[in-house]
């Protein structure tokens, strides 16, 4: 018998720009006939790939173009890719909130999503009232959801607001309710994108700790979306990169990141990106730079040098409430630094001017050596959006030629320590 629980045959989505519908009425009933016959839809063009740093000269993109993969029973399946990749597009195929344009997926089970903070949840109703609309929407009947609601309500740390409704609740509230109902109502299949990043570090760990428990010990399916490569790492077996909407490799997670991280750099030293935007994007990043203390270009540094990383940017209309965020990450996808703009005394990028504008950090000269890759987003506090976010967009590499015992030692960092006796 079969272990596989999710089988996608070439799954493609394509979507009109700025059109609802094909645009007349003659087309939508060739589609209509079309889709009832199981033939594919004739008004469709050939398109472009959703490369999100190039303009599109056509009315059609691919977000998915001929997927192909098969999850096993127990299995926790990492899905990553830079964004606009289709990551998403493909989990809300998977979760049936949207069809695919071409080809078909064959799923066994229930199914639990977790695609966006407040996944599922009525804004009127109180936490404990979406739990069993939840539970409900999945089959379970009032008694079974009862069992589980107390174990729940702890996970998430919501018991003094479980019968408040949900919209007096903050982001990470929200989350954690959301990942809490979708983790304990005993699904077959868990989908979970990027939302647990909303969660703080504590919130976080117990996460990753249960979606490891519920697939090892219980024997149900995870597919995880993230950003964040040491999660991934922890957490999946197999890994899936995805590049333009197509799958460009599948296959042991140590190896997908590694092979991500170098698309992102092109296998190449990276000191300095100038980046490719869309004209009508309200915010882009258009250079990252790493500079040595005199401010020149540098891409190899001796333990101990201070590094400067340049990061320059557009906007075209004014943000009055958005941070800008700085992530390192070493060669294994463990991040071993992140600092943002509201560290800092007052929020430097509050209500800035429209047009070119320039921030330098300094980064503390600790790591040991290894190759460090830069990620720099610009998010809005409301909501967490993204305005802009550039995924291990450049690297620079520490050494220590003084000493070489920081070679052998563990740990990612090395602070200068003072032992006396006492």
């Amino acid at each position: 018998m079969s272990n596989i629980v999710i089988k996608a045959t070439d799954i493609s989505k394509q979507y009109r720009l700025g059109v609802v519908g094909s645009g007349s009425l003659k087309d939508d009933m060739a589609r209509f006939w079309a889709q009832i016959r199981g033939k594919e839809d004739p008004t469709l063009k050939v398109g472009q790939v959703n490369d999100r740093t190039q303009k599109s000269n056509s009315d059609y993109v691919w977000a998915l173009r001929d997927i192909n993969f098969e999850v096993q029973q127990g299995e926790i399946l990492g899905i990553i890719g830079k964004n606009g990749a289709g990551k998403s597009t493909l989990l809300k195929i998977l979760s049936k909130i949207t069809a695919p344009t071409t080809g078909n997926i064959k799923v066994k089970g229930r199914i639990a999503s977790l695609l966006e903070v407040g996944t599922g949840f009525h804004a009127e109703l109180t936490g404990r009232e979406n739990i069993y609309l939840n539970g409900a929407i999945l089959g379970m009947s009032r008694s079974e959801i009862t069992k589980k609601i107390d174990e729940i309500v702890d996970f998430a740390g919501v018991d003094k607001f479980v019968d408040t409704p949900v919209k007096r609740y903050s982001s990470g509230m929200t989350v954690r309710l959301g990942f809490a109902v979708a983790a304990h109502l005993e699904p077959d299949i868990l989908v979970v994108d990027e939302v647990l990043a909303v969660g703080d570090a504590e919130f976080q760990k117990k996460a990753i700790g249960k979606m490891q428990d519920v697939s090892r010990g219980e024997g149900r399916t995870i597919l995880f979306v993230s950003h964040n490569m040491n999660s991934i790492n922890t957490l999946c077996t197999r890994t899936v990169l995805l590049e333009q909407g197509s799958v460009k490799h599948i296959g042991d997670t140590q190896k997908m990141v590694d092979y991500y991280l170098g698309i992102n750099n092109t296998g190449r030293k990276r000191a300095e990106v100038k980046l490719n935007f869309k004209q009508s994007q309200p915010f882009r990043f258009t250079k990252i730079s790493i500079l040595n203390i005199d401010k020149q270009l540098q891409h190899e540094f001796e333990f101990g040098e201070d590094i400067f990383i340049n990061i320059e940017f557009e906007t075209l209309q004014v943000f009055p409430n958005f941070y800008l965020a700085l992530k390192l990450q070493n060669e294994k996808g463990i991040e071993v630094y992140f600092n943002d703009t509201r560290d800092t005394e007052s929020n430097v990028t509050s209500n800035l001017s429209i047009g070119k504008h320039s921030f330098l950090v300094k980064i503390p000269s600790v790591f040991i050596p290894d190759t460090y890759y830069i990620t720099v987003a610009a998010v809005v506090v409301a909501g967490l959006e993204h305005l802009d976010r550039q995924e291990a967009i450049c690297n620079f590499k520490v050494y220590d030629t003084k000493s070489i015992r920081s070679l052998q030692r563990p740990g990612i960092v090395r602070i200068d320590t003072q032992w006396q006796k006492y």
